[in-house]
């Protein structure tokens, strides 16, 4: 009778898992089109407000718009070889949604989200912006003192990336469990049992 009740007992666990998974993809695909679509907005406002090299104070001397077009990665690294980062951005895309079928938490239904929304939206203009596909200029606008140049699309990978590194180091997988190290009282136990040369559980 034991071993019946314990072969039923997981039983209701994959039900939830079950429940909540077509949540966090919704989840999912809520913040990765809200972090496309913003950026989209943002780019086609500058572009079409503002001349290329244009800048204006919004909240000085912290905070400016300044219209740029770069050809590389942050801090201008790597412009002669814009379709590295076209192939790249694709890749990660397409790894970000080979991942889904393991998502089962809603911090890493955000963090992918925003990962994946920054990576097409500065995938897009590097596919269709000037000078031809592949090849196109990211539009980069907000300027911070001391800083690169950058754009939404590049504010929700860091954003991203930063919360994908503060979930691992806490140990949260992507599908919701948690790494937990064996209780400390059981260790002493065994350390304890050792020493005195007892067998265990007399």
């Amino acid at each position: 009778m034991t071993d019946d009740f314990t072969d039923g007992a997981p039983q209701p666990a994959p039900t939830a898992r079950r429940k909540w998974r077509p949540a966090m993809l919704w989840l999912f695909a809520g913040f990765a089109v809200f972090a496309y679509t913003f950026d989209q907005l943002t780019k086609l406002w500058v572009t079409s407000t503002m001349t290329e090299g244009e800048r204006i104070p919004v909240l000085p001397p912290l905070l400016h718009w300044y219209y740029i077009r770069n050809s590389g990665a942050a801090f201008s690294i790597g412009e002669d070889v814009t379709w590295i980062f076209t192939i790249v951005m694709a890749v990660v895309s397409v790894a970000i949604l080979f991942q889904l079928r393991r998502l089962g938490s809603a911090w890493w239904a955000l963090s992918l989200g925003l990962l994946l929304g920054g990576a097409l939206g500065n995938l897009t203009d590097r596919l269709f912006r000037e000078p031809s596909f592949a090849m196109g200029h990211v539009v980069d606008f907000i300027q911070l003192p001391n800083f690169a140049i950058f754009n939404i699309a590049d504010s929700a990978v860091v954003s991203g990336v930063v919360i994908i590194c503060l979930l691992t180091l806490r140990g949260i997988g992507m599908d919701g469990t948690r790494q937990v190290a064996a209780p400390k009282a059981a260790n002493d136990a065994r350390h304890s049992g050792g020493s005195s040369g007892e067998p265990a559980g007399e």
